[in-house]
């Protein structure tokens, strides 16, 4: 088998019983969208597709905010591929500048690949499919669906950020909605309005609801 059919065989074991919205679906949606935008950008294919491939392959959040656990699974396999290491420390650079992490989260690396990679798993935050997993990660923390008393909070450390129990709800004011600000490249900016737009006509339609209205 080719290196990129091993590293989504590896991709699928690893992320057999993930949670709904970080499994392998996800990454393969993130995987999609990627080589979609990277049809208008010069980039490396190779580092592209691993990045995509293995950027949530142990996201902190399930591993007990261990950030280091996801890039060394990364190195380890990757080394077994024997896979140069220009294109593994790119590729582990990918992983641990990827995160949204409140929005305060200054890149220490950049490149085409990255930004590539990084609209990619935000698009997969946004729209229909955004939505969706928002409300499955909510579910799986046991958080409300959403307490008007509680008030969305903006510009979260990075710590406040991921300790955060905050109602499901609030998550779109403090993530979501700001995703199509960040976006990196022309074709993940196109793609973000329409979802965002989308998000912002459910969000009209659930506080109706919620209101008893007609």
């Amino acid at each position: 088998m080719t290196l990129i059919e091993n590293t989504i065989l590896f991709v699928k074991q690893q992320l057999e019983n993930a949670e709904g919205g970080h499994d392998w679906f996800h990454i393969e949606r993130v995987y999609k969208n990627a080589l979609l935008i990277a049809q208008g950008e010069a980039c490396d294919l190779t580092v592209l597709k691993l990045g995509a491939l293995l950027h949530d392959i142990a996201d902190s959040k399930f591993h007990n905010g261990d950030e280091q656990i996801g890039p060394k699974t990364a190195r380890v396999f990757l080394e077994s591929q024997g896979v140069s290491e220009e294109i593994i420390l790119h590729v582990i650079a990918i992983i641990q500048n990827i995160s949204f992490k409140g929005g305060n989260f200054e890149k220490k690396f950049t490149s085409k690949e990255l930004d590539i990679v990084q609209d990619a798993d935000r698009l997969d935050a946004l729209g229909a499919i955004g939505i969706a997993r928002t409300f499955n990660y909510g579910g799986f923390k046991n958080r409300p669906l959403y307490n008007p008393s509680v008030q969305p909070k903006l510009n979260m450390s990075k710590e406040e950020y991921k300790n955060s129990q905050a109602p499901t709800l609030n998550h779109f004011y403090e993530k979501l909605l700001l995703l199509k600000d960040k976006m990196n490249t022309k074709t993940g900016k196109q793609i973000a309005e329409k979802r965002h737009e989308y998000m912002e006509n459910f969000l009209a339609q659930f506080y109706a609801e919620w209101e008893g209205e007609r």
